[in-house]
């Protein structure tokens, strides 16, 4: 069954302190079907608050988005890397999500080291079952190479790997069109439907955007994921949170409307 998934990293930002308690009031006035729960670095000192208050606001949490941090601490070969993300699954687990999306690689170091990054999927995805969590690595921009290339050497190595696909990452690149591919959507089971305006790897305008604000072609790529047989979920990531804190409630209700009406 589709949902359309809000990520709460749309919502609570530096902008409005991190704040995770305005979860319970904004999530009254979205037409989303739920949430992705991103996991910042600061919270580790307070997770378990932060993962009981949501419990208690009574959201249906699907997936959770692991610290990004932790994709760069593989990449340096720092074992704390591990140690976060087991720290990230029980926070998970505490939520009842069903899915983790982690970005394997990140940051400046992004896939400069890549080999080291793709031989820890093991251990992670071990660690993730043990949780019940189904583990799913997202295609994210690099500097060295692409998304789609480092997607490809992952599940030639790894034949039961599990995608999430960011429409946003793959038009950074210039990969949308080449990326619709049988093969690679047998492996993809979660979506990030954001925009993109700017050239290849135009590191300038990463912003990412709402449907309709940039360049990718929504139409064409809704098509396919519909002729493809896609039964995952949604999440919306775009920006949200203005510079006084508040939040565009109406810009993401109306990426949710037209994405319920893509697959409707």
């Amino acid at each position: 069954m589709h949902r359309v998934l809000c990520s709460t990293g749309s919502l609570i930002t530096r902008a409005n302190g991190r704040n995770h308690r305005l979860l319970l009031g904004l999530a009254a006035q979205l037409d989303c079907d739920g949430f992705e729960f991103l996991i910042y670095e600061p919270w580790y000192a307070k997770l378990d608050e932060v993962t009981a208050d949501i419990v208690s606001f009574g959201l249906t949490v699907p997936s959770v988005h692991c610290d990004k941090m932790i994709g760069e601490l593989i990449a340096n070969k720092d074992s704390k890397a591990f140690e976060l993300f087991e720290i990230n699954c029980r926070a998970a687990y505490a939520l009842s999500a069903e899915k983790l999306v982690l970005h394997l690689w990140n940051g400046q170091i992004s896939d400069s080291n890549f080999d080291v990054n793709m031989a820890a999927y093991p251990q992670l995805a071990e660690i993730a079952a043990s949780y019940g969590l189904q583990l799913t690595v997202e295609n994210v921009v690099c500097n060295c190479k692409s998304p789609l290339i480092h997607l490809t050497e992952l599940m030639e190595k790894y034949p039961d790997i599990a995608f999430t696909f960011d429409t946003k990452m793959a038009e950074f690149h210039g990969e949308i069109i080449d990326c619709y591919d049988e093969t690679l959507w047998s492996h993809i089971c979660h979506l990030h439907i954001n925009d993109y305006k700017g050239g290849i790897m135009d590191w300038s305008n990463l912003r990412t955007l709402h449907l309709g604000e940039g360049q990718i072609n929504f139409d064409d790529f809704f098509a396919y994921v519909k002729k493809i047989g896609y039964t995952g979920d949604f999440t919306v990531e775009a920006t949200s949170v203005q510079t006084d804190g508040t939040v565009d409630i109406n810009k993401l209700n109306a990426d949710f409307l037209k994405i319920k009406g893509y697959i409707a």
